[in-house]
């Protein structure tokens, strides 16, 4: 019963925390979409370089947390191998 409580809080925390994200603070700054779209209306490359660095920004964060996970699951595979593969003793 306590999960069951524990999952419906986080539930509930996470509903709020949704609704209450106001949508003008996702949207792009108005000044770097003008200077991009002008850029590529004039043949630069700048809206390119932009979207680069969006991506860029974006995969930072998941590979951090994937190797984290990935060193912390070897890391605990490692030690209950260890403990289950230990002989009794009889001291």
């Amino acid at each position: 019963m306590k999960s069951y409580n524990k999952l419906l809080l986080i539930l509930i925390l996470i509903v709020f925390c949704v609704i209450g994200i106001d949508t003008e603070a996702l949207s792009q700054c108005p000044m770097c979409k003008m200077s991009a779209e002008s850029n590529l209306k004039d043949g630069g490359t700048a809206g390119k370089g932009l979207n680069r660095g969006i991506l860029y920004m974006l995969t930072l964060p998941y590979l951090l947390v994937g190797s984290i996970g990935y060193v912390w699951w070897k890391n605990r595979r490692r030690l209950s191998d260890e403990i289950y593969d230990e002989p009794y003793s009889d001291n």
